[in-house]
């Protein structure tokens, strides 16, 4: 089972912060935040974590916010001290995110600037939502201004930061409601030259599809005109949960949207009875019905069962396929479907049924047995 995300953000990363301060703030009480800091820390899971130490800067860090905050980012260009570890490492600025998020809302000029600084560091994402909160237009007015700017982490802040479901985050009811200011800002990095920019955009758009799926439809449409081949990764990236759905619309936007005259045939699905913690192989052969050729959009679809006996579906990606007149191509899953026990899936004994879906269309492959180990 993977690392818990907590134990990479350990007791170093309030002694780290201490010590960064401490270089530019000499009366800042480096033993009294680590004491408080670490107070039934280990017992939090990472974002609480984040808001502790967060809560302790306010109690050790100037009355003054904007005096507090100015600390703060001096602290982040002291390098000797600001040594960023592989992987988890940019999470050591969590804390100071979520201080600007909590304490700043009644300081715009001086949080926004403390947000374009953090944001190059980390990222803003989680705190730039407070402010399109509570101050709406002039936040959006300011990210019209930083889709613009030269620095790629604060291009990305616009766009991630205004994602209607973003994980980790409160959802933007505003924009889950009305997406059209965030449409606004994602057209001014349909074509951004940076792939973790567009890779944002795109999903934005996915999540804003979640609640409109028209708007999602309508706008792939719009962008299709005349679309670089980066703009078309967009797109598709974009459509990746309503294909999912099996959408029509999403499905014709990318060339998909007309059932396929395909059989499916030769289904393999071993074992039959697999225990939770090993794995099962699927695969079948589909063979094209119609006397032309065909391309097919091809997927996997299976019917997880929870812990409440209910099923949930979870659809595998697998390839488009170009289909000569009655040809019959073997599909296969890419590898075989691991049934072992993750913190993002678990696990439950029940039958499991498998489709293969073609064009948004669901051919039944059969079930298999999953037992307990």
């Amino acid at each position: 089972m993977a690392e818990p995300l907590k134990n990479s953000f350990g007791a170093d990363v309030p002694r780290t912060i201490a010590r960064m301060i401490a270089a530019v703030f000499p009366r800042f009480d480096q033993k009294a935040f680590v004491k408080s800091s670490l107070e039934g820390y280990d017992v939090l899971e990472l974002m609480p974590r984040g808001w502790k130490i967060a809560h302790q800067l306010r109690r050790s860090l100037p009355d003054d916010y904007e005096k507090a905050v100015e600390i703060l980012l001096a602290s982040l260009d002291r390098k000797p001290e600001r040594t960023v570890a592989q992987g988890m490492g940019g999470f050591l600025f969590l804390p100071h995110v979520f201080f600007v998020a909590e304490y700043g809302l009644e300081h715009f000029e001086a949080s926004m600037r403390a947000q374009y600084v953090l944001t190059q560091r980390f990222t803003a994402e989680f705190s730039i939502r407070r402010y399109l909160e509570r101050h709406q237009a002039a936040t959006l007015a300011r990210l019209m201004e930083w889709s613009a700017d030269s620095s790629e982490d604060v291009r990305r802040l616009v766009s991630e930061g205004t994602r209607p479901r973003l994980p980790w985050a409160p959802r933007l009811h505003a924009f889950q409601a009305d997406p059209r200011p965030v449409l606004s800002l994602l057209e001014r990095l349909k074509d951004d030259p940076a792939l973790y920019v567009r890779r944002s955009v795109a999903n934005n758009l996915n999540d804003i599809g979640k609640d409109h799926p028209a708007v999602l439809v309508e706008t792939a449409k719009q962008w299709m005109v005349d679309a670089t081949e980066e703009r078309r990764w967009i797109i598709r990236h974009a459509l990746r949960s309503a294909v999912k759905r099996a959408e029509s619309g999403a499905l014709h936007v990318l060339g998909f949207g007309d059932a396929a005259l395909v059989s499916v045939g030769k289904v393999r699905i071993t074992p039959q009875r697999p225990a939770i913690g090993s794995s099962v192989a699927i695969a079948c052969e589909i063979a094209n019905a119609a006397s032309i050729a065909q391309r097919v959009l091809v997927d996997l679809r299976v019917q997880y069962v929870k812990a409440n006996g209910m099923h949930r579906p979870k659809v595998f990606k697998l390839r488009t396929v170009q289909l000569a007149p009655h040809e019959t191509v073997q599909l296969k899953l890419n590898k075989t479907l691991s049934l072992a026990q993750l913190t993002t899936r678990r696990h439950y004994p029940g039958i499991h049924r498998v489709d293969m879906v073609v064009n948004g269309r669901a051919h039944p492959l059969g079930t298999f047995d999953l037992m307990q180990r």
